[in-house]
């Protein structure tokens, strides 16, 4: 039934992602950068929902009064897929993603964000990818907008650790801005490379900000790392 159940949601998904992505690319140019995302924070609800209907996947956020009222900089745990479409919705505020550009060419779903303006990084090209993110970056906090990023760079198996890149600390400390950690477990009900989405409660925690003024990058992730990891493993392991 497990099974059955995720198939659906994997089906629920192709289908709302084509549906609000075809909306995005038609609708963009008019409804701007802002509205783009708006639409994406909808479509991050509608389907945290269908996890809750069709799979029993349910989630719980504590420490949302942690946020800031300035931009910042959301420094997420990296599981599974479920944060990468939660975490846009459950957080408020605008935000610019940072992001692999190889997504940029999936279609439906890379031609509208292509329209929601993410700074997309060629990961294989570091000093250049670095370069564009403290570029990027730096002019989005300005314009009021919040930076998602993905420390450890790829998904992480639970109970395995990644080095975090430094890049989202480096771009903390040239603009100032505050890191907000956010840990997580959901790689315990959707696995990183499983179909399978378990029937439970992900639990999100995010944690108080990280100054990043009069600290060098290196100590800001470092203290940023050392939250995420620590939470993620006090959160329960198995279903």
């Amino acid at each position: 039934m497990t099974t059955l159940r995720s198939l659906l949601f994997m089906v629920t998904l192709a289908v709302v992602t084509i549906s609000y992505a075809s909306y995005i690319i038609l609708a963009g140019k008019w409804i701007g950068p802002s509205g783009c995302l708006a639409v994406a924070s909808n479509w991050s609800y509608v389907l945290v929902r269908a996890l809750k209907t069709l799979c029993g996947l349910n989630h719980r956020v504590t420490g949302l009064e942690n946020l800031p009222t300035e931009p910042c900089i959301l420094m997420c745990k990296h599981q599974s897929a479920w944060e990468t479409i939660a975490v846009p919705g459950l957080i408020v505020g605008p935000q610019a993603w940072v992001l692999k550009k190889e997504l940029m060419a999936i279609p439906f779903f890379g031609w509208a964000l292509r329209r929601c303006r993410p700074i997309a990084i060629d990961r294989k090209t570091n000093r250049q990818a670095l370069r564009q993110l403290l570029r990027e970056g730096q002019a989005y906090l300005s314009e009021g907008y919040s930076i998602l990023v993905f420390p450890e760079g790829t998904r992480v198996p639970v109970g395995a650790r990644a080095p975090f890149n430094i890049g989202g600390a480096i771009l903390a400390e040239k603009a100032g801005a505050p890191i907000v950690p956010i840990a997580h477990n959901a790689g315990v009900f959707w696995k990183r490379r499983g179909l399978r989405k378990l029937p439970g409660c992900i639990e999100l925690v995010v944690g108080p900000p990280i100054q990043s003024r009069g600290r060098s990058a290196k100590e800001i992730n470092t203290l940023a790392e050392t939250w995420i990891n620590e939470t993620v493993d006090a959160l329960p392991r198995s279903v």
